[in-house]
């Protein structure tokens, strides 16, 4: 029995920096529009609404760009199938955005346009996951304990916040998606488990674990605006660690790849 280098990473090995060298700038364009429309929302001027949708709009749609460009550089390789299910979730998660920001209603009318966000981003979630069981696979990692115990401790928070954050509301106009609410909160919990069941187990998973639990958070932050009441710099307090989350998900794939990309044993 001996160790050799899979046969699948020399064309990775040429195409890596190619992909890695061109989603740089896209990462330095995506602060600039995030950072740059959560700053002109709070500009006195007449357009300064259209300005700061572009800007969260375009760093979503860099984000696709980046993730598309990344599952380019390593579609031939053993990590193919999960940055195809990253950029997949990207692209889903920035349709939620722009159904979120009433954007496609021309195209795709809804009596609520949040309706079309929910779905959307739970399609993305379950790319994620699907993206992450096949990280777990090809990078040989099989403890079922770790693995579980993240997406139970996951699940319990996500139930809790659940309960105080929605449930309690108060809101007349809430109180029909309380129950929708639950699990779509446990699925966006579901990709934090899995992604830190990984990190567990080998710390190049921890970008994507981060950027799962951001991607939670950002949801009860947004969920305590609708169930609670809005409070000031709410767009800003979701989209800092919804931005970010998205952003690390997909870039995660500088550490994971080292993971996914393992040696195997053959006779």
């Amino acid at each position: 029995m001996s160790s050799v280098p899979q046969t699948e990473s020399s064309p990775l090995s040429s195409t890596d920096g190619v992909s890695g060298g061109t989603t740089k700038p896209l990462w330095v364009l995506w602060l600039v529009l995030l950072a740059g429309g959560l700053i002109i929302q709070h500009v006195d001027i007449a357009s300064s609404s259209w300005w700061a949708t572009f800007g969260r709009m375009g760093s979503s749609v860099v984000l696709i760009l980046a993730g598309w460009l990344w599952h380019a550089g390593f579609r031939r390789s053993t990590a193919g199938r999960y940055t195809l299910m990253v950029a997949i979730g990207m692209t889903l998660g920035a349709i939620g955005d722009f159904f979120n920001a009433g954007l496609l209603q021309l195209i795709i009318p809804l009596p609520d346009p949040v309706i079309g966000g929910i779905v959307a981003f739970g399609l993305g979630h379950i790319a994620y996951i699907t993206g992450c069981f096949d990280a777990k696979r090809r990078a040989g990692l099989h403890s079922a304990a770790v693995m579980g115990g993240a997406v139970l401790f996951w699940q319990l928070v996500s139930i809790v916040c659940w309960y105080f954050i929605v449930y309690q509301t108060e809101i007349e106009s809430a109180k029909m998606v309380i129950w929708p609410a639950l699990p779509y909160t446990m699925l966006l919990a579901g990709t934090a488990g899995v992604a830190t069941g990984l990190a567990l187990q080998d710390g190049r998973f921890s970008i994507l674990a981060i950027g799962a639990a951001l991607f939670l958070i950002s949801d009860l932050i947004l969920a305590w605006g609708m169930f609670k009441g809005s409070f000031p710099f709410r767009t800003a307090a979701v989209w800092i660690p919804y931005g970010g989350g998205q952003m690390l998900i997909v870039y995660a794939i500088t550490t994971a790849r080292h993971a996914i990309l393992r040696e195997v044993s053959t006779d």
